[in-house]
């Protein structure tokens, strides 16, 4: 029994080896290759029409066959989901038929693939990066398309994810601050929370990162050393300011104004005591002088 199914297993192998499309894949005939191409491309068979195509497109290169054949491989890469490779191809077809009746569809499904490849947020963001400006170039050469609708819904997705990759950057420095080293993370969230505010000046989190930053800019200036404690004092209630002004009725109101206490308070302190240490200074050189005399 064991026997006839290995013979049965074999004979599908060779029948297989034997069939249609392998015989058509040996063919020298670039024609008969061309509409095997095409027919398994309209039948859905993606992968098989990429093979027929790519020993056919080096032959009709230039033709008026290569137009729909060279789109038709670009779209067999992107309904396998090899996004890469068709938004290079789409983009290829772009460029090399920019007065075709398809150069906008091609346009549009290179930015497309590059969407449709773009990572998670919390991911690198280099290739949706690249798929904003491919969305860009799309929406400004064709803004009268049918598609600029998706095409603008596609660009507010992928700067959506630059928001909430930023604003998880500046949690993670907030969230260091407790560490060995809480300096350099009081730098880096002020840092990281007045650029979060330049770059997504529209964005919900703005308020609460305009809360964290009284906080944390307090915080700084207290532990910062003699000669720099004055300027980051001064800065943290410029903080303070900056947020009463943005926004007046916050339920942060009340936190921000104990900082702003705190800061006051410590800034009074930090004045008491630079005077001192002057009035100490200028005490000792007159002593110093009166005994040169």
């Amino acid at each position: 029994m064991r026997n006839y199914s290995i013979l049965f297993v074999l004979s599908l192998v060779l029948f297989g080896a034997c069939g249609p499309f392998s015989k058509l894949e040996k063919s020298t005939n670039w024609e008969e290759l061309y509409n095997g191409a095409n027919k398994y491309y309209q039948e859905g068979e993606y992968n098989k029409a990429i093979i027929l195509y790519e020993k056919v497109l080096p032959v009709i290169k230039g033709s008026e066959k290569a137009e729909m054949a060279e789109y038709n491989y670009a779209n067999c890469h992107f309904k396998t989901k090899r996004y890469i490779e068709s938004a290079g191809y789409f983009n290829t077809f772009y460029k090399t038929y920019n007065r075709s009746t398809l150069a906008e569809e091609a346009l549009f499904m290179h930015a497309y693939s590059l969407y449709l490849d773009a990572p998670d947020y919390n991911l690198d963001q280099q290739s949706s990066k690249e798929a904003v400006s491919a969305i860009q170039q799309f929406v400004g050469r064709f803004p009268a398309s049918a598609s600029y609708e998706r095409a603008m819904d596609m660009l507010k997705d992928l700067e959506s994810r630059f928001e909430e990759k930023a604003y998880s950057e500046a949690d993670m420095y907030y969230r260091l601050k407790e560490g060995l080293f809480p300096g350099d993370f009081y730098r880096a969230c002020i840092i990281n929370f007045q650029n979060f505010a330049k770059d997504f000046p529209e964005s919900k989190r703005n308020e609460e990162l305009a809360y964290r930053l009284v906080e944390v800019g307090y915080a700084y200036a207290k532990n910062s050393a003699f000669d720099k404690k004055e300027e980051r004092l001064n800065d943290a209630l410029k903080f303070a300011t900056n947020f009463y002004r943005k926004y007046p009725a916050s339920g942060y109101l009340g936190e921000v104004k104990k900082f702003e206490e705190q800061t006051k308070e410590e800034s009074l302190a930090h004045s008491k005591l630079k005077k001192e240490i002057a009035d100490k200074k200028a005490a000792d050189e007159a002593v110093v002088t009166t005994n040169s005399n």
